[in-house]
């Protein structure tokens, strides 16, 4: 599914306008990064938590040339999935 099938089907589900349902979820998307940007978890219950993890540095290799290369430490974006979500999805995948 892409951005547009989403709008779509936001739209469709919460009686919007498209434009009202692409701005709503552009608002979502943004209020997000900028919580994860800030090293703040967004926990949504029953869906999950969008976070930001710290990544240690390390050392890895150069797949074409095999060469060890050092990769700095960052910050990495990561979203872990409730309960609710997990449960959903594993009830249809036991239907099919």
């Amino acid at each position: 599914m892409n951005k547009s099938e989403l709008v779509a089907i936001m739209a469709e589900k919460a009686s919007l306008s498209k434009k009202d349902a692409e701005g709503a979820l552009n608002a979502f998307v943004d209020a997000v990064k900028d919580a994860v940007k800030k090293n703040d978890k967004v926990q949504l219950v029953g869906f999950g938590t969008f976070e930001s993890r710290k990544r240690e540095a390390r050392e890895g290799k150069n797949p074409q040339t095999g060469e060890k290369i050092k990769i700095a430490a960052c910050n990495s974006p990561a979203f872990k999935p409730g309960k609710g979500f997990k449960d959903y999805i594993g009830s249809i995948s036991s239907i099919v």
